[in-house]
């Protein structure tokens, strides 16, 4: 017993910053019971940028935002992975590792992205506009990767349409990092009226309250906002970048214009650092919880998998973006 605590005192040592003492209590158990089960079952856990840090800090084995993941959910060798995050991702890992059993810790775990647009969507744009390349951010089913010709992520969105070396490109689902990413590449965009619900609802307004309530405040804002917000931010970029932001130039007091978790993820490695946190929740990103992974783990549910033919044609789509660097 003694041993165990050891383990969950010097856990609660990382997030004491950001998990009050009183809350500790209700994560011990479900972390020391996950801690075993990993290792018991030759199981890793890749976690999003957005969960909480008790998940995030304490029984995650890889943690990034989506393009990191996938990166990493290639090099995975233990036999089964979950994937502390929504569907979307948790069918990328499946893509990149088919041998593998892949689990999600609650099935509902979605995405707004990722239900705005079908297959049959991704076939009636290629109609309405032949020969113009597809660019599909992560944020989708297996069943619209497979329709695309490349994936993209927040974060290498602009290198993977640069790849291309064509003057149009048909960009899917997301309008806004659509927009924003339009405005880095002088590439024409034809865009999709689909949105994160998350980011969609900042807009200029609330930087504008931000800096006048926060003086000298850096703001960094999420490319799935709106343009107008990303306009009058100090810096946009994915979650790893906001990230590599805070830890390489040390803002005295920052604000992230992104999911809630994150701010609480990044503070705990730079205590120096205030941040102001005028987040919006992601509801699917909440239902991944400590007692819902370890149950993953002790019950093997509920596993992800995806259809033969869609995963040959969604996988080279993923694996095309990962090999623009």
């Amino acid at each position: 017993m003694l041993v165990e605590q050891t383990r969950a005192e010097a856990l609660y040592e990382r997030v004491r910053t950001v998990i009050p003492p009183l809350e500790w209590p209700a994560f011990a158990d479900d972390i020391e019971a996950i801690l075993e089960l990993k290792r018991a079952r030759n199981a890793v856990i890749l976690a999003h940028n957005y969960q909480t840090p008790e998940i995030f800090h304490c029984v995650s084995d890889i943690v990034g935002d989506s393009l990191s993941l996938a990166r990493e959910a290639m090099e995975v060798e233990a036999d089964t992975i979950v994937l502390a995050g929504v569907h979307f991702m948790a069918e990328t890992a499946k893509l990149l590792n088919p041998g593998k059993t892949v689990l999600i810790p609650d099935e509902r775990a979605g995405c707004s992205l990722a239900e705005s647009i079908t297959a049959n969507d991704v076939r009636a744009l290629r109609e309405r506009y032949p020969g113009v390349p597809v660019v599909t951010y992560v944020n989708t089913s297996a069943a619209v990767k497979a329709e695309s010709d490349i994936c993209c992520t927040s974060g290498n969105a602009r290198a993977v349409i640069e790849s291309l070396g064509v003057p149009r490109v048909i960009m899917i689902p997301d309008e806004f990092l659509a927009q924003n990413v339009a405005r880095e590449t002088g590439v024409e965009i034809i865009t999709w009226k689909g949105h994160c619900e998350v980011h969609e609802l900042f807009d200029r307004a609330d930087i504008a309250e931000l800096r006048e309530a926060y003086p000298g405040v850096t703001v960094l804002a999420h490319p799935e906002c709106p343009p107008e917000v990303v306009e009058v931010s100090d810096f946009a970029g994915s979650t790893a970048a906001m990230s590599a932001y805070v830890s390489e130039r040390k803002p005295a007091r920052v604000a992230l214009i992104t999911e809630c978790a994150m701010s609480d993820n990044v503070a705990v490695d730079h205590p120096d650092v205030e941040f102001v946190r005028p987040c919006n929740l992601c509801p699917h990103m909440k239902r991944i919880t400590l007692a819902g992974i370890r149950k993953a783990l002790e019950e093997n549910r509920y596993e992800v998998t995806v259809a033969p033919e869609l995963a040959v044609r969604a996988r080279l789509a993923v694996e095309r973006m990962l090999a623009v660097r």
